[in-house]
């Protein structure tokens, strides 16, 4: 069983909800506190031991490929100014022996083809699907590494999921849990609430295997007119290929504004700026 060594981030949104801040800029830089989204995203890939960063961009998203590419000319600015700590930290905004490969989708179809858009990048080896927009704070390796431990354990793929109480639920992806303790039968896209099968959410991070690309191939638009994930999950899952991860730790989703700033909050608090 091949390990998990490459992640697809699908950055190729407008990002409606923060105009007309994200009119120029991807939504994904807007910062927290002093790092931009994306960057926590690829921070908890690499603990999770990926060194294949894979972006599905569209237009006006050159900025998030600037951001992980070498700045010789800022650094050489900063420790001529004796900022050597800023330039170390410009230095190193991703490890040596990490690769950053950038796909263009070229229109936005839904996410199951955004991850679609990554199948020549990724071939056949299994790989992790982190959405930016899903901030997660987690102690120890992460979100990600959790799920990448559990599928070297099963070989089969990973959710992330949630507790969500209430009429909320409807907004998420939901978990139709098999008879097995962490095996899933189904994933349904936005149920009403009435007609949840769970109170287990599915959020923003996936450890998929390459079998998925056929199934988002072969099926058609689901919800919003899209070709959706949850779809091509809910397949493999009713052939018994889908396990959940339950999260232990929090989930803000920045892709609101109130989300965002519930985590800017957080992260100030957490880290003594505040």
């Amino acid at each position: 069983m091949p390990p998990i060594r490459k992640a697809v981030f699908p950055v190729a949104g407008f990002g409606t909800r923060f105009l007309p801040a994200t009119k120029a800029m991807p939504k994904e830089l807007l910062p927290i506190v002093d790092k931009p989204l994306i960057q926590y995203a690829v921070d908890e890939a690499i603990a999770a031991g990926i060194d294949t960063l894979i972006f599905v961009t569209g237009r006006n998203k050159r900025a998030i490929e600037d951001h992980f590419d070498s700045n010789p000319e800022l650094e050489a600015a900063l420790r001529a100014k004796g900022k050597t700590e800023q330039a170390d930290m410009v230095h190193s905004i991703l490890p040596q022996g990490v690769e950053c490969i950038f796909v263009r989708q070229p229109v936005q179809l839904g996410l199951g083809h955004a991850v679609l858009c990554a199948e020549r990048a990724v071939g056949n080896d299994p790989f992790a699907v982190l959405l930016a927009d899903d901030f997660l704070t987690y102690d120890g390796a992460g979100v990600t590494a959790d799920l990448v431990k559990a599928y070297e354990a099963a070989g089969q793929i990973q959710l992330s999921v949630m507790e969500v109480n209430g009429p909320d639920i409807s907004k998420y992806g939901v978990v139709q849990p098999a008879n097995r303790a962490g095996s899933v039968e189904g994933l349904v896209e936005k149920p009403h609430f009435e007609d949840a099968p769970s109170n287990l959410a599915s959020i923003g991070r996936y450890v998929l295997t390459a079998d998925i690309f056929e199934t988002l191939r072969d099926q058609g638009p689901g919800a919003g007119g899209e070709i959706q994930l949850a779809d091509a999950i809910n397949t493999q899952a009713a052939a018994g290929h889908v396990e959940a991860v339950t999260l232990r730790g929090q989930r803000f989703d920045c892709g609101s504004v109130k989300g965002y700033l519930d985590a800017i909050t957080h992260v100030a608090q957490r880290d003594g700026f505040v």
